[in-house]
């Protein structure tokens, strides 16, 4: 955020204001949304957005940055309050749903745990990786997880497993059942 802070008023307004359209944009067209009726929407030129977000991929991670941080941070409430298999389980149920609300949001999470990502990804792979990791840890202490998964696997499978959900509903009723039938399988 100091970036924006370091910015002219009108610049921050417009960097703001992309931000804003964009996640509205990504919500309602998923990560296809055009970027110049997000310009437009935006009340900025197309090289205004561009000049803030050089790629499609860069105002996605933009956008939901702040998102990717409170699930991540979900996994240290839940640890505190769960044990650690049913922690982890609650944690991919809830990301899971946000996976299949918040259409874009698959597709950074989907990047973000791929090889070669953007730094912008990195950053939210990071920081959902250190997530996943510590409640993966933990579950595999308590025995309840097998020792051969790892925070990727976990991220991955539910990247897949919130595809699997849109297929078959398109509104993600079914996201808690399915992944108890993926945390059945990674029992230990």
């Amino acid at each position: 955020m100091a970036q924006v802070r370091a910015m002219r008023a009108d610049a921050r307004r417009n960097y703001e204001r992309l931000l804003e359209v964009a996640a509205e944009a990504f919500a309602e067209h998923g990560e296809g949304a055009s970027l110049d009726d997000i310009a437009k929407r935006a009340g900025v030129g197309s090289g205004t957005l561009y000049r803030h977000f050089p790629t499609r991929q860069a105002l996605l991670e933009a956008a939901y940055v702040d998102r990717i941080e409170a699930i991540a941070a979900r996994a240290d409430t839940l640890a505190g309050q769960l044990p650690p298999g049913e922690a982890l389980v609650e944690w991919l149920n809830e990301l899971g749903a946000g996976l299949t609300q918040v259409r874009g949001l698959r597709a950074l999470l989907g990047s973000a745990v791929t090889e070669g990502s953007s730094a912008a990804a990195t950053v939210c792979a990071g920081t959902l990786r250190s997530a996943a990791a510590r409640l993966v840890e933990a579950a595999q202490q308590a025995g309840g997880l097998r020792q051969d998964v790892d925070a990727v696997d976990i991220l991955r499978l539910t990247h897949g497993v919130a595809t699997a959900v849109e297929l078959a509903d398109g509104e993600g009723q079914q996201i808690r059942r399915y992944l108890a039938l993926l945390v059945e399988g990674l029992r230990a």
